[in-house]
């Protein structure tokens, strides 16, 4: 076993000496298989599995992991009651700072927070951390409803939240306001709770099951849940504090606006904006039509611009509806593509064409339909304000991708529809809502968290900073400073 300095020495105890095995492979399906349907990709562990990997944790008397976790998850705790068999124990753990651990353990780039803070990385192999939560969270979603784990509810404050959005930020801030006591009723656009886990996550990387459990779970905490209602047009923000009768609202509506290049050709019939796409495939199954009554177009060759997880999701899931061929059509290398390196060792195991060092200059098309995309070559210049280096055209490089479809996965931006209606909420010039590190905004009352703050980021930072929101919710209705 590697040297482990005194700071981070394994608190060993006759009970449990850490495992010299290697880190345990998640089991997956047939790549040729999987990519012609929805059915999830990885498998989990086995309890066995689970066990094994579970004992390769030193149990530090320092554990650094936790500080990797966004949400400050007692990392060390859910192993060790993992590695004695308890499991009830450690879904018990888990659930006092992530109410949804069957969703985090699948999506949650794990590689970069916890698992980047485990000892064991440092020379090795760290703990699969991820798959370890995932594990747990799928034993307690295994579990009859009333034998769950349900987190405790705190004494009926008399206080009643609004939660704008159905997502990680809002779902994480109902459940917190819960056990702080307080009445919550979430307020969902769409017909279906999960805001981007269940429109922009396709099946195979999250089923919707899991997402749907894991919120009736909050249900069962007394979260009020109300799907079909659009704030800034069903009810604004004055309206829900004033004539709703609310005490505070959160507003975690997401970042859903997409982006386009502005390119030549974007308007053809046959582009779609990634949000599009796998909104309909994702939360209206039209992978399912005509039983599902949403269409989509089905290319037969289909070009995906982006690089990051949704561009990977898009990539994939045109692959599972039938393309013969998929470009993944990016401005950079590889090693400067954001997506977790899990999904685009996925996407080329399912056959996806990476066309790196090009970038789109035109779609072309035909009768109102794409028939090609003109791209051009790109080398890589100095670094941009994001730390890589930026990417610079080549003079007269420019070449033909044949596709009939064009997916943009380039990321989204604030949407309007809430803030248009609060003149009175302060926003930055790119129309994200100002909060401080609580969540609070300039319109007393209403706190602000996820996406909608800080633009396009991970499922779990949104559930930190929702969990944050609630907990100066909590502070704002119970100091008696309103």
């Amino acid at each position: 076993m590697s040297h482990v300095d005194d700071t981070s020495a394994p608190a060993e105890t006759p009970r449990h000496r850490p495992s010299r095995a290697p880190r345990t492979p998640m089991p997956e399906r047939d790549a040729a298989e999987r990519a012609r349907d929805f059915d999830e990709v990885t498998l989990g562990y086995t309890e066995e599995m689970a066990r094994g990997e579970a004992e390769r944790c030193l149990q530090c008397k320092n554990p650094t992991c936790i500080e990797g976790c966004p949400v400050n998850i007692d990392i060390k705790s859910f192993i060790g009651r993992m590695i004695e068999g308890d499991y009830r124990a450690g879904v018990a753990v888990l659930k006092e700072r992530n109410a949804l651990p069957a969703v985090c353990g699948r999506v949650c780039p794990q590689e970069e927070q916890c698992e980047a803070a485990c000892v064991l990385g440092k020379k090795g192999e760290p703990v699969a951390i991820g798959r370890l939560e995932r594990w747990l969270g799928d034993f307690d979603l295994a579990c009859e409803l009333e034998q769950r784990c349900v987190p405790e509810v705190g004494a009926d404050s008399g206080k009643y939240v609004a939660v704008v959005g159905s997502g990680p930020a809002g779902l994480a801030c109902a459940g917190e306001l819960r056990r702080f006591g307080h009445a919550v009723t979430v307020f969902e656009s769409l017909h279906a709770t999960g805001g981007v886990l269940t429109y922009g996550i396709p099946e195979f990387r999250l089923p919707k099951q899991i997402v749907q459990a894991e919120v009736g779970l909050l249900e069962e905490m007394g979260v009020e849940i109300r799907c079909d209602v659009v704030v800034g047009a069903t009810y604004t923000l004055d309206e829900l504090m004033s004539a709703e009768g609310y005490d505070a609202v959160f507003i975690g509506n997401g970042a859903g606006l997409p982006m386009f290049m502005g390119i030549p050709g974007e308007n053809l019939n046959g582009v779609y904006s990634a949000n599009e796409f796998l909104t309909r495939v994702n939360l209206m199954r039209a992978y399912e039509f005509p039983k599902a009554d949403t269409p989509v177009w089905r290319g037969r060759k289909v070009a995906v611009v982006g690089g990051g997880n949704v561009a990977m999701d898009s990539a994939r899931t045109a692959k599972r509806l039938g393309a013969e061929e998929v470009f993944l059509v990016y401005r950079r290398t590889e090693e400067e593509m954001p997506a977790r390196r899990e999904e685009v060792h996925h996407a080329r195991e399912e056959g996806i064409e990476f066309k790196m060092l090009c970038s789109p200059a035109e779609i072309t098309g035909h009768d109102g339909w794409v028939t090609g995309m003109v791209a051009n070559r790109m080398e890589l210049g100095e670094p941009d304000a994001s730390g890589r280096r930026a990417p610079v055209c080549v003079l007269d490089s420019d070449f033909v991708i044949d596709c009939d479809t064009v997916i943009m996965a380039l990321g989204t931006r604030a949407n309007p529809l809430l803030t248009k209606t609060a003149p009175d909420l302060e926003l930055t010039k790119r129309g994200y809502i100002v909060a401080d590190e609580d969540g609070a905004t300039s319109k007393p009352g209403v706190f602000a968290g996820g996406d909608i703050v800080t633009g396009s980021a991970t499922v779990i930072l949104a559930m930190g900073a929702g969990k944050g929101a609630a907990r100066a919710i909590d502070e704002w209705l119970t100091s008696g400073s309103r």
